[in-house]
């Protein structure tokens, strides 16, 4: 079985030892290195050339280590971890080649099927900051929604591979136009507003999209309330020990 080699940089050893402990879970994760700053966290992806880096925003220097990875021509992904980014720093990580932006307070489920995602070479646009906040959107959409088509699935499921309109189009043999009549569709069901939540969504509701309409029961997009747990809690309960 082919490894994730993983990264992470961050100065709290509390931090670090809780995305270890959700990696740590999981047979096709394998972490080379836990770094505390900036430095450290580029010696270790020049020393190991890992699929993927997670660092800590702003506290470590993203803008630093994407820098040097694009410079030195680095396979590495760089996938930032934060609770809140202002918006000339997405611009900046955006340019500069940055892979995705996740909140602390991410569900660890879903933040393995993002890193799987990343290693697939799937850039998941950086989100706004309000898209940081915890992942109200989301849930909402996991709520309640109308049923979603076959065609609709499919579009759902493309833009979570980070494909744009015009390629979506070219796959399903549509027009650009059917497409963006598809997402104000889907937008309006799942009541969602904008592409990164739309695909956050698909991302944690992978197998749903991939069933036919036929042999699948509706799916509710909804969590299990009493299952429920973030990275943000992982790393609360590695504090209790």
């Amino acid at each position: 079985m082919h490894c994730i080699r993983v990264v992470i940089a961050d100065r709290h050893p509390i931090v670090r030892q809780g995305l270890a402990d959700v990696l740590g879970t999981e047979r096709d994760f394998r972490l080379v290195a836990c770094c505390g700053d900036g430095p450290s966290c580029i010696e270790a992806i020049r020393l190991f050339v890992p699929e993927i880096a997670i660092v800590d925003l702003p506290d470590i220097g993203g803008s630093e280590i994407l820098a040097v990875t694009r410079a030195e021509k680095l396979r590495t992904r760089l996938v930032f971890f934060t609770g809140y980014i202002h918006d000339s720093d997405i611009a900046s990580l955006a340019s500069g080649g940055a892979y995705s932006v996740i909140s602390k307070d991410i569900e660890p489920k879903l933040l393995l099927q993002i890193l799987r995602q990343v290693a697939s070479n799937h850039r998941l646009a950086p989100p706004t900051p309000y898209e940081l906040e915890p992942a109200q959107e989301t849930t909402k959409a996991k709520a309640t929604h109308a049923p979603l088509t076959d065609r609709e699935r499919q579009i759902m499921r493309l833009v979570s591979e980070g494909l744009p309109n015009k390629e979506i189009a070219r796959r399903l043999n549509v027009t650009d136009g059917t497409i963006k009549v598809h997402l104000h569709h889907i937008f309006q069901k799942l009541e969602v507003s904008n592409r990164t939540v739309l695909a956050t969504l698909a991302i944690s509701q992978i197998h749903e999209l991939d069933a036919p309409q036929e042999d699948r029961r509706e799916a509710s997009f909804e969590a299990s309330p009493g299952t429920r747990s973030t990275v943000a809690d992982k790393i609360r309960s590695v504090r209790n020990r």
